[in-house]
């Protein structure tokens, strides 16, 4: 093996050749600072900050250390940490190129030191049932994490910061008042975010997987994802090499399954010989080790600041995100470049700490993001183990959304064409494009106009414009148009705006729409979802005020409960009794009958976001004492009821679909173990899908927006019942429905505000992606427009101006 390189050799090789920009990728979604500004000249203004304390001697703390010393030599910088030089926790650690592209600008010498020590790969194996998948084109480098404090504390040392090691650091706001800036590095765990809890706003969630970090002494040949189905339930491993001869292994399981095999009775070293034997064939028998190893479940720390006056957090104090992504070390290294930078940048410290956090806060955000969905499936992983295997190994790589179809398609385009293979769609079809049967319907592609309140009906009588609309979007390709809520009753309408299907008129009105929609775009299943308002009932347009009850003309309201949607805003509703209830199941029955007589090609049943059959399931918001309240069972009596009368009216040959609310993203509310089970009634009682939304229950919700944000409910529905979901909630591109479909967490996926952007998506999305087959047939008098059209010469021949 070659000597190591050292610091000082780095220095001189740094000074002697300047060096070249690292070519980075494109981040995925926000911005990270790649390059530190150049030092600014004498007279530009700077900031106070000559006097620095720097709690916690981790990646983050030290490499902010060296930054700020090296912008400015004449800064006083101590770092304080409390363990001792070569105590580390953990291994390997994985940085991007992207990462690794800033620090080459921001500082070759660290640079340098680092590029001889990684180690790169391009592979991820997934094993599954004895069964290895292998995706390559990844690109990692990784080093082992004691190495990489070592080199950061030389840098340090050769810079002149002070290192005091074995030496807890005083009180933040000790530090605070005799330096002029104070970064704290401390930790998840961090002393100074809980001492100034009240002004960093802390929010900790603890996870439901457990965990354990060990190491092996080999190098793996590449990112390695193992399972264990054991009698105790699913384990999972997570390795890759750090260095030539040594690799990391993490061993994570549900937390029920961790007390299921005794887990949480073991020593560290009976736990590391066990996980050893469980992934024997992962480690070719080999043993594993531990340093400082304990079972963990992981905590995602969030904060509402991460500055108080002069003090600021970075790193691990400021924010976590799931080590599946390995995010760690990587988001603490570019903390410190953008804090040294932004100081460097700014004239006073208030505005730098304000810029540092404004320019990470919003990546550090998308990591989480990225994270929490990583960490999701994985704490679902024992709902896939049934999925195929190259399915199995798709739904993997793209779990956290980074990675898509498209994505990777690029990265190993055998291994993704083999993966479309088993979907069973034929060659050269996208996904999206392959055609679904429920019961008598078969869709041509899984493409579904999402339902959308136009309240633009008159006395609930859709007009031109509901024809123009459904019309226009049917014509666009999708293989399913949805209605909006078409209501069951005047008294069921949201506004005065919504259409309904109680009277002859409006059967007239809705016969035009899907008289027009199968005579001109054959091939396209239009659908109806038939609801009733509840509680939501009487306001205004949603363009004159949501949720805002009407100046006048207001109709009253009933519902499960006697509950207002909006305390002291909102209509308090009349408690539906027997009679009542009768009363409302009737209307919903009559609607369905009149539905038929329409034409329409789908049912659904809406019992999401508040209205009325999704208030009866909801804790938060059925408050009944009578068999329609109380436990789950009772709560899903009342719908269940109307399901199974419109069912025996609807025609059998006709599918019926349930949209749900998965979560109401409020305490005590609706989980999404709630979820499975309520979907599971209903496709007990002859439900062909369930339509998987989330909220809008209780005005006071707090969701976790974010791209395709509330498909991991529909994912889990679908795996753990085995049954047809639709995907909704910001899914935006063909490649979010491609990705979806193909790892298996979506059979059919609705776009809303895509639809209303642009009502030939469908059709567009085929003509992107070069497909021009049965899926998506282009309306005879739109064929002429089926490629993009030219918008402007760029490559023209340019005039000779020269001789020569």
């Amino acid at each position: 093996m070659p000597s190591r390189p050292t610091l000082a050799q780095a220095q001189a090789s740094a000074q002697a050749q300047a060096p070249a920009p690292a070519q980075a990728p494109a981040p995925a979604q926000a911005p990270v600072r790649v390059q530190a500004p150049a030092r600014a000249p004498a007279t530009a203004p700077r900031t106070g900050a000559r006097r620095i304390a720097v709690i916690g001697g981790g990646p983050g703390g030290l490499y902010a250390a060296a930054l700020l010393k090296r912008l400015d030599p004449a800064r006083d910088i101590t770092v304080w940490e409390r363990n001792a030089p070569d105590d580390t926790f953990g291994f390997g650690v994985v940085l991007s190129d992207e990462t690794l592209g800033g620090i080459e600008h921001a500082d070759p010498v660290v640079y340098r030191a680092l590029k001889d020590e990684f180690v790169r790969w391009d592979d991820i194996d997934i094993v599954h049932r004895g069964v290895t998948q292998t995706s390559g084109g990844h690109g990692f480098a990784a080093l082992g994490r004691r190495r990489l404090l070592e080199i950061l504390r030389e840098r340090c040392a050769s810079l002149g910061v002070r290192l005091h090691f074995r030496t807890a650091a005083p009180p933040a706001a000790e530090l605070a008042a005799a330096h002029d800036l104070v970064i704290a590095a401390d930790g998840v765990h961090s002393p100074t975010r809980t001492a100034h809890a009240d002004v960093f706003g802390p929010h900790l969630t603890t996870h439901r997987c457990r965990y354990i970090w060990l190491a092996a002494d080999f190098a793996l040949d590449a990112f390695r994802f193992e399972t264990a189905e054991t009698a105790y339930g699913v384990m999972q491993l997570h390795g890759y090499p750090f260095s030539s001869d040594a690799s990391t292994v993490i061993v994570e399981m549900r937390e029920e399954v961790w007390r299921a095999a005794g887990f949480d009775t073991c020593s560290v070293e009976h736990s590391t010989l066990r996980c050893a034997k469980i992934f024997t064939e992962a480690l070719g028998g080999r043993p594993l080790r531990s340093n400082k190893s304990a079972w963990t479940a992981f905590r995602t720390v969030v904060n509402a600041r991460w500055s108080h006056g002069n003090t600021v957090l970075i790193g691990d104090a400021a924010h976590t995100a799931h080590f599946s992504i390995g995010s760690g070390t990587k988001l603490a290294v570019e903390d410190a470049l953008a804090l040294a930078a932004c100081i460097e940048e700014r004239p006073d410290l208030p505005g730098a700490l304000s810029a540092y956090e404004a320019e990470r806060r919003p990546v550090v955000e998308s990591t989480q993001r990225a994270a929490a969905a990583s960490l999701r499936w994985f704490e679902e992983l024992g709902t896939y183990v049934d999925q195929p295997p190259r399915q199995f190994a798709f739904n993997l790589l793209t779990r956290s959304r980074r990675v898509t179809h498209d994505n990777l398609r690029l990265r190993d385009p055998s291994f993704t064409a083999a993966v479309e293979e088993e979907f069973g769609g034929l060659p050269g079809t996208p996904p999206m494009f392959a055609p679904l049967r429920l019961r008598g319907l078969e869709l041509r592609n899984r493409v579904v106009v999402s339902p959308m309140d136009m309240y633009s009906a008159v006395d609930g009588v859709p007009g031109d414009f509901h024809l123009v609309h459904l019309g226009a979007r049917a014509l666009g390709g999708a293989g399913l148009v949805m209605t909006e809520m078409v209501c069951v009753s005047a008294e069921g309408r949201i506004t005065p705006g919504c259409a309904g299907l109680y009277t002859d008129e409006q059967v007239a009105a809705w016969s035009r729409v899907t008289d027009f929609v199968h005579a001109n775009a054959p091939g396209t299943a239009i659908g109806v979802q038939l609801g009733h308002s509840g509680r939501k009932g009487s306001t205004r347009r949603m363009w004159e005020g949501i949720d805002q009850p009407l100046d006048h003309g207001n109709w009253p309201l009933v519902a499960a409960s006697p509950i207002p949607y909006r305390d002291g805003v909102s209509q308090v509703p009349h408690v539906l009794d027997r009679a009542g209830l009768d009363a409302v199941r009737e209307q919903f029955v009559a609607a369905a009958r009149r539905a038929d007589r329409c034409g329409f090609d789908l049912l659904e049943l809406h019992c999401a976001h508040g209205y009325l059959l999704s208030g009866f399931l909801s804790p938060l918001t059925n408050h009944r004492t009578d068999e329609y309240g109380g436990c789950l069972a009772n709560r899903l009596r009342f719908p269940l009821e109307v399901f199974d009368t419109i069912r025996e009216q609807w025609p059998d040959a006709r599918p019926m679909t349930v949209r749900i609310s998965a979560t109401d993203w409020a305490g005590g509310g609706t989980t999404a173990d709630d979820a499975v089970e309520i979907a599971r009634a209903f496709v007990a009682h002859g439900a062909d899908a369930i339509d998987v939304s989330t909220g809008q229950v209780v005005s006071d919700e707090h969701p976790e927006y974010g791209r395709s944000y509330q498909t991991p409910y529909a994912d889990r529905i679908r795996n753990a019942l085995c049954v047809p979901v639709v995907a909704v909630g910001a899914i935006s591109s063909w490649d979010d429905v491609n990705s979806l479909l193909l790892a298996g967490r979506a059979d059919l996926c609705a776009l809303a505000r895509p639809h209303l952007y642009d009502p030939h998506w469908t059709l567009h999305a085929a003509a992107e992606q070069g497909y021009a087959g049965p899926g998506a047939p282009w309306p005879a008098p739109y064929r002429a427009g089926s490629r993009r059209p030219p918008t402007g010469r760029t490559d023209a021949p340019k005039p000779r101006l020269t001789l020569g």
